[in-house]
């Protein structure tokens, strides 16, 4: 009974710790939200009104937005949000029982993994925060769970829905083809063409689209992101050895000295994982290999690693963590002459693994935030700023016109949800001819990684700027034709990135 109880104790244990602590929504999820709602006001799939630009990575995501609000005529977007993440999560972990039995063939280690990913920060911040994130980590382990027990139609429409919802699902989506290639042809000689015509059948429409209606199938905001930034080289690098040598924020009780030894120690016990595995099912390689492409990839490329990059890993990363930790615990007690013994102690150390990992996780928890609800939410849920740009989205509100009054910013979405203006996206998101005025000198920079072009704002002459103090440091704010041409209209006070302020200025 207990055994049956389980998976359904951790779904709603999943669906509850991102139930309270209630919306907390990141930036970038305003984004989304103003494409939904524009959908629904008849605007078209845009941000700004008349301009076919897709600013957004998440179609699949901004669509089912658009599509239950409609539906539902509820429109508060954080709180669909929300709900729609926490129920993708509950199936998630349910699937996790499932695809960690598959890989480890102990019902243990997919129970744990579920069980930890229901309380994991790394989850629950983007599930609140009003990110696809849940519902892309839902797709990913739902095509690895069609893959695992042989179902690869099924997994087909999956990879097609996954790629629509973020475009770096093809990390798992290109060795899960290959992989079903070579497999059909070494057994018959044929190539999977049922299988391709479900993963093009959806995912097809949707490039025809795009292509037609934006003129490109590849989000403007992969290009924006390039020339935008400035980044040090290797530090992508950096910030994906730190984030896998701590995947259960085990740092908070063994120090940072364990990010030295923890991402050798947890590769030496995926690829321990790996090769058991493979034995057992040699379908499982693509999966053993994702988080380690991932990896890969996001170094080579050098991105602004956000914090929503960090997750697709886990899942698996998880699974085959906790596998060859098994796996270790096992025969470090097989010695002991009686079977009895020997799986009641590695059954112990198995569940002081998982009860430290369990305490970590919860450490990064807390029941006091600093700022927002006051409700039980994990620290990294932190959504500061998007606060101060809702309070001045909504006092701009008041002093703009809607779709016509231009608002130049760095942070676009809380600002332009909630003010509703034109949005001059300084970083080139949602705004392509801002990228033709990047990169600055790098005396430009003030310690982060991005600053406002000054040209920019001259040549486009927006009606507003909304900047932090700190990106316009060393550019926008010493410049002289920029001071002449715009007063100070408020001074918004916060010390957020060390910044004097967030400053909105208007044109004379």
């Amino acid at each position: 009974m207990l055994a049956r109880l389980a998976p359904i104790g951790i779904a709603f244990l999943a669906f509850a710790a991102r139930l309270i602590p209630t919306p907390r929504t990141i930036d970038d999820a305003y984004i989304t939200f103003r494409y939904a709602r524009n959908i629904l006001d008849g605007l078209g799939f845009v941000y700004n009104a008349g301009e076919r630009v897709l600013g957004t990575t998440t179609p699949l995501y901004t669509l089912l937005m658009a599509t239950l609000a409609g539906l539902t005529g509820w429109r508060d977007f954080p709180w669909l949000a929300l709900i729609v993440n926490a129920l993708a999560d509950s199936v998630t972990c349910i699937l996790l029982i499932r695809v960690g039995q598959k890989i480890s063939g102990r019902r243990a280690v997919g129970l744990a993994a579920a069980a930890l990913w229901a309380i994991a920060p790394m989850s629950v911040s983007f599930a609140i925060g009003g990110m696809e994130t849940s519902v892309f980590i839902l797709l990913l382990v739902l095509t690895a769970d069609f893959y695992l027990y042989e179902r690869p139609r099924a997994a087909a429409i999956t990879a097609g829905l996954l790629l629509l919802t973020r475009p770096d699902g093809i990390l798992l989506v290109a060795p899960l083809i290959f992989d079903l290639v070579i497999k059909r042809w070494r057994k018959d000689k044929k190539l999977p063409l049922t299988e391709a015509s479900y993963f093009l059948l959806v995912t097809l429409p949707w490039a025809i689209f795009a292509w037609a209606y934006f003129g490109s199938p590849i989000p403007n905001s992969v290009a924006a992101k390039s020339v935008a930034y400035r980044l040090d080289d290797g530090s992508a690098l950096i910030r994906l050895l730190q984030h896998y040598s701590t995947p259960f924020f085990e740092n908070v009780v063994l120090g940072t000295g364990w990010q030295l030894a923890g991402v050798f120690i947890y590769l030496f016990l995926c690829l321990s994982a790996a090769l058991f595995a493979f034995k057992r099912n040699a379908r499982i390689w693509p999966l053993a290999l994702y988080p380690w492409l991932y990896f890969a990839v996001f170094a080579a490329a050098n991105p602004l690693i956000f914090r929503w990059y960090l997750t697709p890993p886990l899942p698996f990363y998880f699974i085959f963590i906790l596998t060859g930790l098994a796996q270790v615990i096992e025969q470090g007690t097989s010695r002991l002459s009686q079977k009895v013994a020997s799986r009641k102690m590695a059954l112990a150390f198995y569940f002081l693994l998982f009860t430290f990992y369990a305490s970590t996780l919860l450490s990064d928890w807390t029941l006091t935030p600093d700022h927002g609800p006051q409700r039980p939410t994990p620290s990294m849920a932190w959504h500061a700023l998007e606060l101060v740009y809702e309070q001045v989205g909504r006092k701009l509100a008041e002093n703009v016109t809607p779709q016509e009054t231009v608002i130049a910013a760095g942070d676009i979405g809380a600002l332009g949800y909630y003010s509703n203006a034109r949005i001059l996206d300084t970083v080139g998101l949602i705004s392509p001819q801002s990228s033709a005025y990047y990169p600055l000198e790098a005396s430009s920079y003030a310690g982060m990684a991005y600053a406002v072009a000054p040209r920019l704002i001259m040549e486009q002459q927006p009606d507003y700027t909304v900047f932090l103090e700190i990106y316009g440091r060393k550019s926008l704010y010493l410049d002289a034709d920029f001071l002449a041409a715009y007063e100070l209209w408020e001074k918004i006070p916060t010390d957020i990135y060390a910044s004097e302020g967030m400053l909105i200025h208007q044109r004379r």
